[in-house]
């Protein structure tokens, strides 16, 4: 009965299409940027069927960590202090003063999970995803219980990660309580599944920290007139004309920006802050502008970047050589596991979408044609919302191996040059693969 329940409710939920896809000045669903909450994109019944005698024999995954508190009170901590300010000058008009109460709420929470820390949300998102696994592939879960194959856990090292990771497994054992003994200890892999940190990538971390392009860019769209405008229409909602007036540019993009992570934050923490709402003290349109400065910074970081350059996803080929060759192990007969479940960052998931090919992943941007909403389909909370994740199926039949891609839980097809095995199919040959990746 439990086992019913649980798969009930996960299956109950249905994705919300258009997830950031707008490109004017008001979008049709807020843009909270990559701190979406997760959504998976594609319903149950949707899914088409394995190919005739074709059997799912293996899994795996490369998943975000799900939703959390925002990484620390800095934000919060700025916007209180211009508030307190204009409240202790009679300053605030009457918007304003509702602010106060809401941004004191959401840092209690944040502070009460923990900054950067794994939230109620996330760990209802990481076991909702599990669940509906293993609904997709009853009879693998049912082979891995019968045959006690491993279910063998990576993970970043960083506590929302191993939370998020907990999450998930154990929604797989509430599911099926004959998988609880097979599901291995999270292990730590920071090249695979914290790559953007290590040493081995220090042309990344410098291109980050002082590459002249990417400063350049990124400076030039965030002083684009817009920002001064959307700044000032900010203030002049929260503080009297005199206030405002004290503030300069810089003071008044600052809060702006600062308050917007803090709009984005809030869904996050819906768990445990269920009274804050901050969608009154942000317009669509401002939302609009400041949610596109934060996926050009994310676009240049961790997305498809510059047209010409592969610094922000080369460094993910490793990644991308994992899952090939956890695969090929089991087409191989070498490996004995069942499935291979990982649990990492954005900074992991955008780079891995580029070179999978992912849908609106890929675009980049000539130097001289930034990055707009209008001109590039890139958006972080369709990229890498919370818990976004990438699943292989493989599936066999008489030493024929074919592979399924799901995007955050959507049939998703492999690049072009890869042919499926029909027009119109989400199976591929694990040989086709193997020649279109050219491995």
């Amino acid at each position: 009965m439990k086992r019913f329940v649980a798969l009930a409710l996960a299956l109950a939920v249905v994705a919300v299409p258009g997830t950031a896809q707008a490109h004017g000045p008001a979008q049709p669903v807020p843009n909270y940027t990559t701190k979406t909450p997760y959504e998976p994109q594609q319903r149950p019944r949707e899914y088409q069927p394995a190919p005739r005698g074709f059997v799912p024999v293996f899994t795996e995954n490369v998943a975000r960590h799900g939703s959390r508190a925002m990484s620390d009170s800095d934000d919060g901590d700025a916007v209180l202090a211009v508030l307190q300010r204009a409240q202790a000058g009679q300053g605030l008009t009457g918007l304003g003063a509702g602010l106060v109460p809401q941004v004191q709420a959401l840092l209690a929470a944040g502070a009460a999970v923990g900054f950067g820390n794994l939230a109620g949300l996330g760990r209802q998102e990481q076991r909702g995803t599990a669940l509906r696994m293993e609904a997709r592939l009853p009879g693998l879960f049912a082979d891995i219980a019968a045959r006690h194959r491993p279910i063998e856990v990576q993970t970043s090292g960083v506590t929302r990660a191993v939370d998020s990771a907990n999450a998930f497994t154990g929604g797989l054992t509430a599911g099926n309580p004959a998988l609880a003994g097979l599901v291995q200890a999270p292990v730590t892999n920071k090249d695979l599944l914290y790559f953007h940190k290590q040493p081995q990538n220090a042309d990344y971390q410098a291109y980050v920290d002082g590459d002249p392009d990417l400063a350049a860019v990124l400076a030039g769209i965030e002083g684009r007139p817009r920002t001064a405008e959307v700044a000032r229409h900010v203030v002049s909602r929260l503080f009297t004309p005199a206030f405002a007036a004290s503030l300069s540019t810089g003071e008044q993009t600052s809060f702006a920006r600062s308050l917007f992570e803090l709009y984005c934050a809030r869904p996050d923490l819906r768990v445990e802050a269920p009274g804050v709402d901050l969608a009154p003290f942000l317009s669509a349109a401002d939302v609009a502008w400041l949610a596109y400065l934060d996926d050009a910074s994310e676009f240049y970081e961790s997305g498809p970047g510059f047209a010409g350059r592969t610094i922000t996803y080369a460094m993910a080929r490793p990644l991308l050589d994992d899952l090939f060759a956890q695969v090929e192990a089991e087409a191989a007969g070498t490996s004995a596991k069942g499935a291979v479940l990982r649990f990492t960052h954005a900074e992991e998931i955008e780079p891995l979408a580029v070179l999978l090919q992912l849908p609106g992943s890929t675009k980049q941007a000539p130097r001289e044609r930034p990055y707009t909403y209008d001109t590039n389909p890139w958006r972080g909370a369709s990229v890498a919302p919370m818990a976004a994740n990438i699943q292989w199926d493989l599936f066999a039949k008489d030493g024929v191996y074919l592979v399924r891609m799901l995007y955050n839980e959507r049939e998703t097809g492999f690049p072009p040059s890869c042919r499926p095995i029909a027009k119109g199919s989400v199976f591929y040959r694990l040989t086709e693969l193997r020649r279109c990746f050219n491995r």
